[in-house]
């Protein structure tokens, strides 16, 4: 169910124009909830061409179809409210089921979560990280919350990583705008290509390693495994990311961490913003390559 509360300033208007004009909700979500909807004022139900005013309470219950089965699966949840959901993923992890795999995903845990607070809601990642990415995801709880944060030119979403490259890049800041597409003969390896996508990743030095560096990495767009291509193209490769030619001796997964994420809240206007401290396995790298002579 989601819940919307009418601004005090607000004059009388119809339900219709305050959730399409104002709450932002597409008009294919509008048409489901008057077809099998359930809509209710201050607790009482209504009909769609209902009367709202100033300081009432709307909640809006509509069938979403899910076809992912619900499994339980420990969820970190930093933030909740009634349209986002934003947990902390840890490495080894998928977001999303696929063919062939039989593990639970977070698109599982997501939905047992919901199921366990009687919640009749579907899975919606605003953004999706590699299965050994870990950090901070955000995951909308209605499909018109989700286009809102997903649209091509929302600025409103600032993604920033923590990883940790072989060498240290020169110059120290920059930005990578380099298009990337699939690597042929491939059906997982991207490169860097004439023929790909726009693809922009800013970057800055936070910290000297021993023959490494501890990068913040900004993304633009969102290409399949962007940070670590720009960054093997750099002959900085991820540590940890033998698939781009980083090496595996501190750490057996790609040293990559989604550690904040900036947004402006797409039904409130609030100003949100999380930092995610580095989990334990990037941790040790890091003191292992300090003391190192």
């Amino acid at each position: 169910m989601l819940t919307f509360h009418v601004p005090n300033n607000s004059p009388p208007i119809l339900l219709r124009d305050f959730l399409r004009k104002q709450m932002k909700i597409s008009l294919t979500a509008w048409r489901k909830i008057k077809r099998e909807g359930t809509i209710l004022k201050n607790g009482t139900a209504i009909v769609p061409a209902s009367l709202v005013q100033a300081g009432d309470r709307i909640d809006l219950e509509w069938p979403q179809e899910c076809h992912i089965q619900p499994i339980d699966l420990p969820l970190t949840i930093r933030y909740e409210d009634d349209f986002l959901l934003l947990i902390n993923k840890p490495a080894g992890v998928l977001v999303h089921p696929t063919c062939g795999n039989r593990e639970p995903t977070i698109a599982n845990g997501v939905i047992q979560y919901y199921r366990s607070q009687n919640y009749s809601l579907g899975f919606h990642p605003v953004h999706r990280l590699d299965r050994n990415t870990s950090g901070l995801l955000l995951i909308a709880k209605a499909p018109h919350v989700q286009h809102l944060l997903s649209q091509a030119k929302n600025l409103q979403i600032t993604r920033r990583y923590h990883a940790i490259t072989a060498g240290t890049p020169c110059p120290e800041q920059g930005q990578i705008n380099l298009p990337i597409g699939r690597r042929p003969g491939s059906i997982i390896e991207r490169m860097v290509s004439p023929e790909g996508k726009e693809a922009r990743t800013d970057y800055r030095l936070l910290q000297k390693l021993n023959n490494a560096s501890l990068l913040e990495i900004e993304l633009h767009t969102g290409r399949t495994h962007q940070i670590r291509v720009h960054m093997s193209y750099l002959h900085h490769p991820l540590l940890g990311d033998d698939l781009y030619g980083g090496s595996r001796e501190f750490i057996s997964r790609p040293a990559l961490h989604s550690a904040q994420l900036q947004l402006i809240h797409p039904i409130t206007g609030e100003s949100l913003s999380f930092l995610e401290p580095l989990p334990a396995d990037m941790q040790i790298v890091l003191e292992a390559l300090s003391t190192l002579e």
